[in-house]
């Protein structure tokens, strides 16, 4: 009987991975070719990675990440910075994606044992700030020294961390609101599943 549980959970968690890997593909292709904060497109597929990581864990939350910036840079969604550091806008954005669907699912699993309501909501704040901070992080190691080039690029007239924290903000602020609005519809979801089993 447990053997038959642990399959059938196995299944659905690959089902449900499969799904949200279809969500982060779709939505972040509409984002990247609808892009309204500056340079960047809106980390919509923000919104999967959290479902992804909170019903399926940490492993699918990296995984749904990884694909976010895959799809980020194969869009053009990264092309500014694409110009200044082909190795550096790799790492940057692969990273700030894994880690961000890592991060929300540790966070859920870590929490969710004491309060499932108060892991979802964490979970859905702490992906968009690690997103947001790995992104900073990555420009202060690679992009700093161009502060001045890509600031022509993208007609902005500020310089050195401030470009890059100007541009960040208007979209974190952006993926904290619509995570925090949606996350009573993750719980939603999270409540099915567990009264289905």
């Amino acid at each position: 009987m447990k053997k038959t549980n642990a399959k059938r959970m196995s299944t659905e968690t690959m089902v449900l991975g499969a799904i949200m890997t279809a969500m982060v593909v779709i939505l972040q292709l509409l984002a990247t070719f609808t892009a309204f904060f500056g340079p960047f497109s809106t980390a919509v597929a923000l919104i999967p990675i959290v479902i992804g990581a909170v019903l399926c864990g940490p492993a699918v939350g990296a995984w749904l990440g990884f694909v976010f910036g895959v799809v980020v840079i194969a869009s053009g969604g990264a092309a500014l910075f694409m110009a200044f550091s082909i190795p550096g806008t790799f790492i940057t954005v692969l990273v700030k994606g894994t880690a961000c669907g890592l991060a929300a699912g540790l966070i859920y699993k870590l929490i969710g044992k004491w309060n499932h309501y108060v892991a979802v909501i964490t979970s859905s704040l702490i992906c968009p700030v690690v997103n947001t901070g790995v992104f900073l992080l990555g420009c202060l190691i690679f992009f700093l020294p161009h502060d001045a080039e890509i600031a022509g690029a993208a007609g902005s007239s500020d310089s050195g961390m401030a470009l890059f924290f100007g541009f960040a903000m208007a979209n974190f602020i952006f993926e904290i609101v619509m995570n925090l609005v949606l996350s009573p519809v993750i719980i939603k979801l999270l409540d099915l599943r567990k009264k289905k089993k």
